[in-house]
């Protein structure tokens, strides 16, 4: 088949949705199929992408926050199937109408609510009741990350009388590239830390766009806990990367916690490894499931997350990890503790954590069911018959 992947975010930019784009399009390329990423020039530069994949870095004509409009997308028509990654405003609409105009077939993966402050959410309504239901109910099939967020989130009500359509397909995380064997030692010295410190991981983008991922909730609960050997690592980068850094040094605690920036995909496990425990303190529904929790648990480390719909299905409490309340500073500090108090109980969850990995995230699995769900889709539109299916012949 040739198979269209439609992102408004991706590599080099690392956000949850470009990574799961990049899971996707793996594993079908490793089933023979041809793939080709639609995605946005930004940010500008080289990159060097999977022997395989192409990936198309169009140009932006205009951008709000992480929503580009790009130039050329229309070339997607020209593919035997289409998925888009929503939400991706502009992008969604122009999927749209190259269904309508040219019949194009598009499968749909669902990966969060959108939460605007101010008077921004006016419009997110108007917009997700007219033009957003559109796009969903025009999707052939739409993939929900956890029947959890999908019952709790706004998608419910776009897909009313569509429940038939819909299916849950879990993100993955390569099992091999994170595995509990690495060792993150090398990164001591880079970044000034001694044999006895413990190192708590926060992965994530430090945009406005990503304001729901929490860091200020994180920064709070680092001040709570006065041991100077507990350091944070703050892996990502973004606009209110200054903000956050302003506030760490306010609450007292700039000397422990630095903030790394972005870092390459050959040391991103490194990072991952080098941590006693990750944590994604999210404060919305922004959230809908949190792939840097998986990663983390496919190192083997115990994982802190939110009890918030769809993360909760990923992150089972007491036994790899431990949920808290959104936005409760005093509720992460005490998980905190808890975990790093304890040794023995942390290595139970890491274990704990790498087994359901194993049993229900590998990415290895996911190529196939993906597979399946796009020959569904082109048995029912026959103008799409042409793609060479794997194993089918012509």
């Amino acid at each position: 088949m040739r198979i269209a992947h439609v992102t408004a975010t991706f590599a080099p930019l690392y956000t949850g949705t470009g990574v799961v784009c990049q899971q996707n399009a793996s594993g079908l390329l490793q089933r023979g199929h041809q793939v080709t990423v639609f995605t946005a020039a930004h940010p500008p530069g080289e990159f060097a992408y999977e022997p395989g994949l192409e990936v198309r870095r169009l140009p932006i004509r205009f951008r709000i926050g992480n929503a580009p409009l790009l130039a050329g997308l229309g070339e997607v028509r020209q593919y035997d199937v289409v998925h888009l990654h929503y939400p991706f405003y502009f992008g969604g609409e122009t999927l749209y109408l190259q269904s309508l105009l040219h019949g194009v077939p598009y499968v749909l993966t669902y990966h969060q609510d959108v939460l605007f402050p101010g008077l921004l959410r006016y419009a997110e309504t108007v917009h997700r009741r007219l033009i957003g239901a559109a796009i969903l109910r025009r999707a052939q099939r739409v993939l929900v990350t956890s029947w959890d967020y999908a019952r709790a989130s706004r998608v419910g009500s776009m897909l009313a009388g569509r429940w038939s359509s819909v299916e849950e397909l879990p993100n993955t995380v390569d099992a091999e590239r994170f595995h509990p064997s690495l060792r993150g030692d090398c990164l001591r010295a880079q970044y000034s830390l001694a044999d006895d410190d413990r190192v708590v991981l926060f992965v994530g983008g430090l945009d406005r766009p990503h304001f729901f991922k929490g860091v200020p909730v994180l920064l709070e609960a680092m001040a709570r806990l006065a041991d100077p050997r507990l350091k944070l690592l703050v892996v990502g980068d973004g606009d209110l990367r200054a903000e956050y850094a302003a506030l760490a040094a306010r609450l007292g605690i700039a000397g422990r916690v630095t903030f790394c920036g972005r870092v390459s995909n050959e040391s991103l496990p490194l990072h991952y490894a080098l941590a006693d425990v990750a944590v994604l303190p999210s404060i919305t529904m922004g959230e809908a499931f949190g792939v840097v929790l998986i990663e983390a648990m496919a190192c083997g480390k115990p994982v802190i997350a939110t009890d918030l719909p769809g993360v909760r299905s990923v992150v089972e409490n007491g036994v790899n990890g431990l949920l808290a309340a959104p936005g409760k500073a005093d509720e992460l500090a005490r998980g905190l503790a808890a975990i790093l108090g304890d040794p023995e109980r942390a290595a139970r969850m890491g274990r704990a954590g790498r087994q359901r990995v194993e049993e229900r995230y590998d990415a290895r699995r996911q190529g196939e069911r993906l597979e399946s769900i796009y020959r569904d889709v082109l048995r029912a539109n026959p103008s799409r018959r042409r793609a060479r299916l794997v194993g089918q012949g012509r």
